[in-house]
């Protein structure tokens, strides 16, 4: 045990006792000093700390742990490494947290049958620079792919700039072994490519922890393209850059990546590593197509004369891998640039129609001046995944309100134009209030019934992504800093 043990939690010694016995002293921490690192994800807004952490090194760890937190009617619910930016995290209630990040083994790599077998805990870039070299690569790369983990992808169904053109993390599952509400192990699909019957394993990637804690998963793995082409375009307007992304999608052009920056995270990237981006530019694209050598030269000569005709300054290309890997470097550090920008920030995560994304960037820059807050943008912008980032300061209460009703606004308008409030990030805590909005009653009636099935006392991550899931069993304790929408 770390530190002292605190008062401030009705969770029974005896339980700890248990836990302690489970996982062993040094993988259970209950001093509050400890917790407080767990008491938020990248949803920095809303905070509660959990009861107790621990630490489960296996299955039958988690499994012992689940047991012993039913037989005390205490909730659970699992973390990976907290990049996740909808509250996805937040032990809203208290309870034990299951910290998976020590389950971190990449237990096989099959290159004939094209698959890997990872524990929950391997960082997304790992799995990566483990299959260097052998002509394969794990498809799906979050932003956040050097820190977040793959059970935290599978959560929250992860995109990333590639997945336009090979698909969200869902389509490179094939099987998970997860532990259930009740502390059963299972295991859903597995190596085989086109299993049979219902897919299961299709339902615990993105359900956000309610189903099941996933301890173990079958990824499927993409052989490496033969050519790749990666392009910067510069544009003085982000009106030409938003056009010049429907444009390209209308020629029938799919990119491997198609994704922009503007201008004030320019300025914060340039500031933190000197990539040498144009400062007086509006709008930066990166555009990188893929596949077969023979076609790549036509594909990007027809990529730069669409941006030119539509007003590009200049359009460059990568010279080799290494500026290329530098151009893909400074898109996945854009979100940690920003803090150079303010203090706190939140990070939107709407869906549109690809047409749609002029008139939105012209809707979340007027929902800004309404509530004085400064936006930024960053887009997965070619399947019109939206990630404005709000500035501000928590510790300001005022400025704290002004940021939730503009998230609200921005997300409200997403659907208005025929979107959805996510696209990767999940429904976590935060947009739990637009679940009735995009779901019709009968939607959401089945979600429940589904999630009651894996999870029927509702004690695994209560509270959570269905606006009717309330934490069954276990009085819940008011989060330390909540904010109503």
């Amino acid at each position: 045990m770390h530190g002292q043990t605190d008062v401030d939690f009705d969770i029974p010694i005896e339980l700890i006792h248990e836990l302690q016995q489970i996982i062993g002293s040094d993988g259970v921490l209950t001093a509050h000093s400890d917790r407080m690192v767990f008491e938020c994800d990248g949803f920095t807004i809303e905070k509660n700390c959990p009861d107790v952490v621990v630490f489960p090194t296996s299955s039958e760890q988690i499994a012992d742990v689940i047991k012993a937190c039913n037989r005390h009617k205490i909730p659970f619910l699992p973390r990976g490494a907290g990049t996740s930016l909808a509250g996805g995290t937040l032990p809203v209630g208290g309870g034990v947290m299951l910290v998976l990040t020590r389950m971190k083994e990449i237990e096989e790599i099959s290159l004939r049958d094209r698959y890997a077998v990872v524990q929950p805990g391997v960082v997304n870039i790992r799995l990566t620079q483990a299959l260097k070299g052998t002509g394969y690569h794990y498809a799906p790369d979050p932003s956040s792919q050097g820190a977040c983990t793959i059970g935290g992808n599978v959560a929250t169904n992860s995109g990333g700039p590639h997945t336009l053109k090979y698909g969200v993390t869902v389509n490179h599952v094939l099987g998970v072994e997860a532990v259930s509400s009740d502390g059963e192990i299972f295991r859903l699909g597995g190596p085989n490519a086109d299993p049979s019957g219902l897919d299961l394993a299709g339902v615990m990637v993105g359900s956000e922890g309610t189903l099941a804690v996933v301890t173990r998963v079958w990824v499927r793995l993409t052989r490496n393209p033969e050519g790749v082409r990666t392009l910067l375009g510069v544009f003085d307007s982000v009106d030409d850059a938003t056009n010049a992304i429907s444009a390209i999608i209308g020629a029938g052009i799919i990119p491997a990546a198609l994704e922009m920056v503007d201008h004030d995270i320019m300025v914060a990237l340039e500031e933190a590593f000197q990539f040498g981006f144009p400062l007086d530019a509006e709008a930066i694209l990166i555009i990188e197509v893929d596949g077969i050598e023979a076609g790549l030269n036509a594909q990007r000569d027809q990529i730069i004369e669409i941006c030119q005709k539509i007003g590009a300054r200049e359009v460059r290309q990568a010279e080799n891998e290494k500026h290329r890997q530098q151009l893909w470097k400074a898109r996945k550090q854009a979100f940690g640039a920003i803090g150079r920008l303010a203090s706190s920030l939140v990070t939107q995560d709407g869906v549109v129609p690809r047409t749609q994304i002029p008139q939105m960037y012209k809707t979340i820059m007027e929902i800004g001046k309404k509530y004085d807050i400064q936006i930024v943008n960053v887009f997965h912008a070619g399947d019109g995944n939206i990630h404005p980032v709000m500035l501000f300061d928590e510790r300001d209460p005022s400025q704290t309100e002004r940021v939730l009703k503009a998230g609200g606004e921005i997300l409200q308008a997403c659907l208005d134009a025929g979107g959805s409030v996510t696209g990767e990030h999940g429904i976590g805590v935060e947009k739990v209030k637009f679940m009735k909005q995009m779901f019709s009653e009968d939607d959401l009636d089945v979600m429940s019934a589904l999630r009651s099935a894996f999870n029927p006392n509702n004690r695994l991550s209560p509270d959570k992504m269905l606006p009717t899931a309330g934490a069954c069993g276990h009085e819940r304790k008011a989060p330390s800093k909540m904010v109503a929408m």
